[in-house]
């Protein structure tokens, strides 16, 4: 637990998305809104720093209005908020072949996201023929979880998380979203010391744990909560506001 937070210089908000800004019907709810306009208007800036594909989060950047940045599929790319690519990181064609395989051996759900769409429940064919940046399993029961999180674990190649406690996410090892926040932060000017960063699941726990000030949200996991800062409200009780307020304004 970091000490005198309340003098801290936050310079840079970034927000997780699901189970964080986003409230239990995938909206951003008007205290959300209005703290984020107020703390854009005096200085601070605000990106999303999200597990989603761009296509599926850049609109609520324009919702928003910001203005700066945009951390899309766990940190595998950083795009400007007029839509600019500025950094992506693949995963490697024999990887995705391994973690196939290993949805077939496990018979899981899966979903996998490539540059140009998200594939839920299916898998192509032409694996070759699409540039891959994320692989997800869903496992509702426990036990194959455990065996498939073994087998992923003893491979150096991935950087490993979820966005929910019943599924595992899959990047190329060493992105995360504290790696994307701090090449940000380099783009801006700014350490990370002086980055509030907001989320609820393990693909947030890196930025929250580095971030000057790490915040979880009230219905974040318990491993979340145990390295945070300080702990606000759920996603649905306008959480992000609550931590913008008590921090920033």
């Amino acid at each position: 637990m970091k000490i005198n937070q309340k003098n801290h210089d936050i310079r840079l908000i970034a927000l997780d998305m699901d189970g964080t800004l986003l409230d239990a019907d995938h909206r951003v709810s008007d205290e959300n809104k209005k703290a984020i306009t107020e703390a854009r208007n005096k200085g601070v800036e605000v990106i999303l720093s999200t597990g989603r594909h761009y296509s599926t989060c850049n609109e609520y950047a324009k919702e928003l209005g910001l203005s700066s940045y945009l951390i899309t599929v766990n940190g595998s790319e950083i795009w400007t908020a007029s839509g600019e690519l500025v950094d992506r990181q693949l995963l490697d064609l024999s990887l995705i072949q391994l973690l196939v395989d290993l949805h077939k051996k496990h018979n899981t759900s899966v979903w996998m996201i490539s540059t140009e769409k998200v594939w839920r429940g299916e898998v192509p064919d032409n694996l070759d023929a699409h540039q891959w940046l994320k692989f997800g399993f869903d496992i509702e029961d426990e036990q194959v979880m455990k065996l498939v999180m073994d087998e992923l674990e003893i491979n150096e190649s991935f950087e490993l998380s979820n966005s929910s406690l019943t599924n595992i996410e899959v990047n190329a090892a060493g992105i995360n979203k504290a790696r994307a926040v701090e090449k940000v932060c380099h783009h801006l000017g700014i350490t990370m010391d002086q980055v509030m960063a907001i989320g609820d699941s393990l693909n947030d726990i890196k930025m929250i744990e580095e971030a000057g000030l790490g915040i979880a949200m009230g219905n974040a996991q318990t491993d979340v909560k145990d390295v945070a800062d300080w702990v606000t409200s759920k996603h649905t009780e306008d959480g992000v506001a609550k931590a913008i307020r008590n921090w920033v304004l």
